[in-house]
């Protein structure tokens, strides 16, 4: 591949920018072509990189179009209805678009699903390459254990993230429902509180922990009498998670217009 590929990303001055500028920076065949902050991000006109000890050539931006217009694919983890504000610009534009942003209704959903009939989507609620392999080994688990296990979900993160339980648990949850033929809307336990009563037999059931510096930390649970599954991913840096994007975003080039996740990124669709 001789022609680097333009990469913007959404959040610049934020965590996850920061960890994105890095890992643009360290592909051999992407290049950081803009950076997006808010209108009132003191972060503006500051070198992408001014954080990391990196001289970018990018200054952060709040102008979208303009960033847009000289870039090949925007990568957006932060929040729903910013990320369907640049979905729509890039939709105009015909760029292709790697959402890390979790927390959408359905309504959003199907937004983003309409979107990818004219540009390339990734949409995943985790980039991380260990988190979509666990993906894969929890359809399986949940298959062979189907019969007099119970399973749980458990999760935890940092203090400052905003939804629960989180999108990776979520998706984890969809994929066990899938795997014992149900809907996670139906069998899905969010919340126990008071007399509960028994567990009721083919739920799954989530535990959300919130606190410190956690990047995050997902279990799944097989409890069956006399024995107990356990499949955990540990996330220490972010640095996973937007290594995963630009892995995503480099490999999304050579496709077709459609929806994508990680599990079609990595071969791992079941």
């Amino acid at each position: 591949m001789s022609e680097l590929l333009n990469v913007a990303i959404v959040g610049a001055n934020g965590r996850m920018g920061r960890a994105l500028v890095q890992a643009i920076h360290d592909h051999p065949h992407c290049r950081l072509s803009g950076a997006l902050e808010h209108d009132e991000s003191p972060a503006l006109g500051m070198d992408a990189g001014f954080t990391l000890g990196l001289e970018t050539g990018v200054l952060i931006s709040h102008d979208a179009v303009k960033v847009l217009s000289q870039s090949d694919v925007l990568i957006d983890f932060s929040r729903p209805e910013s990320t369907l504000n640049y979905l729509t610009a890039c939709e105009k534009l015909g760029i292709n678009m790697i959402i890390g942003t979790t927390g959408f209704d359905d309504a959003g959903k199907a937004r983003i699903a309409e979107a990818a009939k004219k540009i390339g989507i990734v949409f995943a609620a985790n980039y991380s390459v260990g988190v979509n392999l666990t993906f894969a080994l929890i359809h399986k688990a949940a298959q062979v254990l189907n019969e007099g296990f119970d399973i749980e979900v458990i999760e935890a993160h940092h203090r400052h993230k905003v939804d629960a339980p989180s999108g990776t648990a979520l998706r984890m949850g969809e994929v066990l429902a899938d795997a014992i033929g149900k809907d996670l809307k139906e069998v899905g336990v969010f919340a126990r509180e008071g007399i509960t009563g028994p567990r009721e037999a083919g739920s799954i059931g989530f535990a959300t922990v919130r606190g410190g510096d956690i990047v995050g930390d997902h279990t799944v649970m097989f409890a069956a009498d006399g024995e107990r599954v356990e499949v955990t991913h540990k996330a220490s840096s972010r640095a996973t998670f937007a290594n995963g994007a630009v892995r995503a975003a480099a490999w999304l080039r050579n496709q077709p217009v459609a929806l994508y996740d990680m599990q079609d990124v990595l071969d791992l669709r079941w």
